[in-house]
């Protein structure tokens, strides 16, 4: 098992590519925290965790709060004994981002806060424990947004993920010497209740895929299963890289018909 003896928290555990995850690495071995602001989710998951043989616990976090960051990383130490594995995969896409010129304040300031703030805080809290283990891995959810503008304008959320890329390569170079790896994952669109509320309609949907060579949405498992290799020992000589998952969409110049 690729996670065994490792301890490994996910944000935003509930629910789309970190349900996927937390379900992953707990199969590959991993004592899994569930972090996340929906706990009848996170408590549901636990318990198929537990059914399916793994370990699990579930601490309610709102990744923009220093509190319940701090919070749960105490949380994984106190359970089972420290923290290897930091995957910061809790956003946001608000429905109401749009343009530069259409965009709320409140939606921006809403969008910063847990897509940026909540990675930086992830981070702030969790890099302590990591050195205390002896190091670990650190993953950020950026996006394919973060490398090519978005065909559907969501101007907080592609700068969102752009924050995020740049925050990556810097915690990557100044905690390289300390065994702590930092890393981006960038996938594409997915077929999570996420992006499928924010693509509404079928037009919508239809200019999302329209840019994708591969010609469909990718699934939350695909994007666990890049998380895995990121977490685990296989991708022991990366930092600071970002792995694009996207059906081809960031290589394409024109998309085949």
């Amino acid at each position: 098992m690729r996670l065994e003896n490792k301890v490994a928290l996910i944000t935003g555990g509930s629910s789309g590519i970190g349900k996927a995850a937390a379900l992953l690495f707990a199969q590959e071995g991993a004592q899994v925290v569930i972090a996340d602001v929906d706990v009848a989710g996170g408590e549901a998951l636990v318990e198929v965790i537990g059914h399916q043989g793994g370990q699990a616990t579930f601490v309610k976090a709102d990744v923009s709060q220093a509190k319940d960051c701090a919070d749960m990383i105490s949380a994984a130490e106190q359970t089972f004994g420290k923290l290897d594995i930091l995957f910061n995969n809790a956003g946001i896409m608000d429905s109401q981002d749009d343009t530069a010129e259409t965009t709320t304040e409140s939606t921006w300031d809403r969008t910063m806060d847990i897509n940026v703030k909540g990675v930086w805080l992830g981070c702030k809290y969790g890099i302590p424990a990591l050195r205390r283990a002896g190091g670990g891995s650190i993953i950020n959810v950026a996006s394919f947004v973060a490398k090519l503008g978005a065909a559907t304008a969501q101007i907080a959320y592609t700068t969102s993920k752009g924050a995020v890329l740049s925050m990556t390569r810097e915690l990557a170079v100044i905690h390289a010497r300390e065994n702590i790896r930092v890393n981006a994952l960038c996938p594409g669109p997915l077929r999570t209740e996420l992006l499928m509320k924010f693509l509404n309609t079928e037009a919508k949907k239809q200019r999302r895929l329209v840019h994708i060579p591969m010609g469909r949405f990718g699934e939350a498992e695909e994007i666990a299963k890049a998380a895995l290799f990121l977490a685990s020992d296989d991708s022991s000589f990366m930092t600071g890289a970002e792995l694009l998952i996207d059906g081809g969409i960031t290589a394409a110049y024109v998309t085949p018909e």
